[in-house]
């Protein structure tokens, strides 16, 4: 079964606690804190894996999960670091944070692979919070939480040259013809219900990768027929041969044209852009040639004159695709304001908690305020005393005051909730 898209929701792994212990041994007096880091929490890799070539085994995986890494120990001993769970994924997938809209990775080289979602570091040891003041101190921080996503995952063909056009025209046959792609063909009306790659080898020697992709119709950009799963596989192809069935018998040529070029300008303007040879198919028919004349008064682009089933005419379009490809560098499919780059912006005006009052209670909200409270450890005094002083350094006490808050006011961060006092 081709399945080219898929959406899952991925978790990293937290990181391992950090561990409180002392030391404690024959003749060594205040030994001082002892305890170690967590390890970091697994990462959620995509690799690029060749012999893949559908993402079917994706299809079911609604969650895909890391492990925590290791506690720390006492005696300095540090957790280990979990191990990475890595996903392969076939060549050409394009991973999506579905939530921003952004590439988080094309993956369209052999080695590529990319972290979908970063294992969380690993909590401090007590020993990591030893200094002059506090050269004993009671406490040590929890994992960090491991980033979660939505992602939508998408298989987008890795080919030199796209054989585009109505169902029924002739592109099955002409791949079967000059490569081993072996596609279902059928001697009635009838379209492709997947792609087809082929490797195509020209005459001078030069070799490409074809693709055959599944019979577009008038709306395929606006989800009409199969056009809008597959009109994706063709945004990689150097090269656009747009093949025509030049009998006429079911549609006119000139008319199939048009329709086709303006699905894919829909689709992706940047297509238009792209080399486009037209290969006039079917030419034994006997309206062939007729029809052929009257076309080339319409279209100004080169048009080779074949007839898949019997072999003519292919090898000079063949020729002529290879030499294209050749010329052409591949471009990247994506802008640079569309990708990812994982690195966090900070803008002066923007707060990192937010407060709102819900049922006389004051809730503090937001992912930096949230993850210091995941990885505080409530487990001693030092802790909470260590915590609120964070809190007031960020300014929440200032905000909750200036919102109104008072003296025995209850404030909840997540689901935590203690009494608002003012110093």
């Amino acid at each position: 079964m081709f399945v080219d898209e898929v959406e899952l929701k991925v978790v990293a792994g937290a990181g391992g606690d950090g561990c409180t212990a002392f030391r404690r041994e024959k003749y060594i007096p205040l030994g001082g804190p002892f305890g170690g880091n967590g390890g970091k929490g697994a990462d959620i890799i995509f690799a690029v894996d060749t012999g893949l070539h559908t993402l079917l085994d994706l299809r079911y995986q609604k969650l895909i999960k890391g492990q925590k890494g290791e506690n720390g120990k006492g005696k300095n001993q540090h957790g280990k670091k979990a191990e990475d769970i890595i996903i392969k994924v076939p060549q050409g997938t394009v991973v999506t944070d579905s939530d921003t809209g952004l590439i988080i990775g094309d993956l369209k080289e052999k080695d590529s692979r990319v972290i979908v979602a970063h294992g969380g570091r690993g909590g401090r040891g007590n020993t990591a919070f030893k200094t002059q003041t506090n050269t004993a101190p009671n406490y040590s921080e929890n994992g960090e939480p491991g980033e979660e996503r939505f992602l939508k995952v998408e298989l987008k063909m890795i080919a030199d040259v796209g054989l585009v056009g109505f169902p029924s025209v002739g592109k099955s046959t002409i791949i079967s013809m000059v490569s081993k792609a072996k596609p279902k063909i059928a001697d009635y009306p009838f379209t492709t219900l997947s792609p087809n790659l082929g490797v195509v080898k020209a005459r001078n020697g030069k070799s490409f990768v074809m693709a055959d992709l599944p019979g577009l119709i008038e709306g395929a950009h606006e989800g009409e027929g199969l056009g809008d799963r597959f009109l994706r596989h063709i945004e990689r192809t150097k090269v656009i041969a747009h093949v025509i069935d030049m009998s006429g018998a079911l549609r006119d040529p000139y008319q199939d044209y048009l329709t086709i070029n303006h699905e894919l300008e829909e689709f992706n303007p940047k297509l238009m852009k792209r080399p486009q040879i037209i290969i006039a198919n079917k030419m034994d028919s006997k309206e062939a040639e007729e029809n052929l004349e009257k076309f080339k008064k319409q279209v100004k682009s080169t048009i080779y004159p074949v007839c898949a089933v019997l072999q003519e005419g292919l090898d000079d379009a063949i020729d002529a695709l290879a030499d294209l490809v050749y010329q052409i560098e591949d471009a990247p499919l994506y802008e640079e304001n569309q990708m990812d780059s994982h690195v966090v912006y900070t803008f002066e005006q923007e707060e990192p908690f937010t407060i709102t009052k819900e049922n006389e209670v004051w809730v503090i909200s937001g992912k930096e305020i949230e993850k210091i409270f995941k990885m505080t450890k409530f487990t001693s005094y030092e802790a909470e005393m260590r915590f609120a002083k964070r809190l007031r350094k960020m300014g929440i006490d200032e905000k909750l005051k200036e919102a109104g808050a008072i003296n025995g006011d209850i404030v909840r961060i997540l689901d935590f909730e203690f009494i608002y006092q003012e110093d």
